[in-house]
């Protein structure tokens, strides 16, 4: 396959202050060899691939990568808007633009991007007062989503601190929780105690720097209980490499930096308990057995279904995964994705999704195959979970965790085994009544931004908004 790297070459030359005869030079390439490979009119050979990681430091993977499945994603996500009205370009155009202008493809993104924001923060702007305007910048858990999605939910450089914290050393699962409490005790001068719920009636877990001390309440399930320590180890071990990582995140609000400093922190603790190669063997193994991942490795369920969407390294990839939490209410409390599939970013997700059904059957796994209204086909699975409850007159905290991925997976998921004989049609859902475009969906809660045709007066459809 061609593959051409003008956009990309003409910026490395500019970073590097060259000329074209210069970066000619440089290669041991003709000048007009150059300025052909800038304007894309020649693909560029193996050979100069490996000149270009020799003279300038640069993975040749970086410079040659024309299918950059993030941005790909993102630019397929954005022209889905019904803004630009079913005219959205095919993949050999978005391809195009990503090979030979890729700056342009970034500016769309960000130019698309605050279009989204603006919209969404004017549907409660009619409220606000002057001193609020600041609502209508993009929410921080917006921009740690985002920052998530970028990176494919992947960081590399927390994997590789967690594969080396062990040292080696395999541990049964019922010794991991006197394994890190020594660790916190003998390297960072840390106790652990157990404490009353009275004691701690609206927390956790508490990180007590003062005293030298942390608190975990007695409401704790044992694997939350292990959750919290390994994460409180990664919160302070490694710090510089989750500043480094911060660095590379468009945000400055403390708010949010310490939003993202707490997901990362999570991330740490995950790989630790779960070893990726690991726990991708067993996955696969298991086809994304779930209850069975979460017994091996001595962690919840909603632990192991987010540890899934992280198996992204390159060269060992597992089924790439999005993942939900929902409330009773239909309020998208957690969200991580490594999929096409458009995820709702605040609330209302689409009453079709089998995920709101879970609260009926608890405990039990809910599959269901889907359509997007670009066509775009996912299978979904999801399961109701169960937060702390401190007291008999506490409220049920019961959740729905659900997972998803392209219908191109399915032979690897082993709740899709129905499905793949054939058993249960695709339910046509969207993202949310706020910008569905199908019009006369029976179970539309309000009437779309997007959808302007008039009532029809003389005829009353299937929801009030049917036209």
């Amino acid at each position: 396959m061609k593959t051409f790297i003008g956009p990309r070459l003409r910026r490395l030359r500019r970073e590097a202050k060259q000329t074209q005869a210069e970066m000619a030079k440089t290669l041991g390439i003709s000048n007009s060899y150059v300025n052909m490979l800038e304007k894309n009119e020649r693909s560029v050979s193996v050979s100069v691939l490996l000149r270009l990681f020799e003279a300038y430091g640069v993975d040749w993977r970086e410079i040659a990568d024309e299918d950059d499945a993030a941005t790909l994603t993102n630019l397929r996500t954005a022209f889905q808007d019904p803004l630009f009205d079913g005219q959205s370009p095919d993949l050999t155009q978005l391809r195009a633009l990503m090979s030979h202008a890729p700056d342009v493809a970034q500016s769309f993104l960000q130019l698309h991007h605050a279009y989204r924001t603006v919209t969404d923060r004017l549907l409660v702007v009619g409220n606000a007062s002057e001193t609020d305007l600041n609502i209508l910048r993009a929410s921080p858990e917006a921009v740690v989503h985002d920052f998530f999605r970028d990176n494919r939910n992947h960081f590399p450089e927390l994997e590789a601190a967690a594969a080396g914290f062990w040292e080696g050393e395999r541990l049964d699962n019922d010794e991991v929780y006197a394994a890190l409490k020594r660790r916190l005790k003998d390297r960072l001068g840390l106790t652990t105690r157990v404490v009353p719920v009275a004691e701690m009636p609206e927390t956790l877990r508490e990180y007590d720097d003062y005293n030298r001390e942390v608190r975990l309440s007695e409401g704790l399930d044992h694997p939350n209980r292990v959750f919290q320590l390994a994460h409180t180890i990664g919160l302070i071990e490694q710090r510089e490499v989750i500043d480094g990582i911060l660095s590379r995140i468009d945000l400055d609000e403390p708010a949010g930096l310490n939003r993202c400093r707490v997901e990362l922190a999570n991330y740490f603790a995950a790989s630790v308990l779960m070893p990726y190669e690991a726990f991708l063997k067993e996955a696969l193994a298991s086809k994304y057995d779930f209850a069975h991942l979460s017994l091996r490795f001595g962690v919840s369920f909603e632990q192991a279904c987010h540890r899934a969407t992280t198996l992204q390294r390159d060269a060992a990839q597992g089924v790439p995964l999005f993942f939900l939490r929902i409330d009773k209410a239909g309020n998208v409390t957690k969200r991580f994705n490594s999929t096409g599939f458009q995820l709702a970013e605040y609330g209302g997700a689409c009453p079709r999704l089998d995920v709101h059904t879970c609260f009926r059957s608890p405990g039990s796994v809910v599959s269901q195959l889907v359509e997007m209204p670009d066509g775009g086909r996912f299978f979904v699975f999801s399961r109701t979970v169960d937060r702390p409850r401190f007291t008999r007159h506490s409220k049920d905290k019961r959740l729905v965790v659900a997972l998803g991925c392209s219908v191109e997976h399915l032979d690897a998921i082993g709740y899709a085994e129905g499905l793949l004989r054939g058993t249960q049609k695709a339910t046509e859902v969207g993202i949310n009544c706020r910008i569905c475009p199908r019009a006369n969906c029976d179970q539309r809660a309000h009437n779309a931004m997007i959808l302007n045709e008039p009532v029809d007066i003389r005829r009353r459809g299937a929801t009030r908004y049917a036209t």
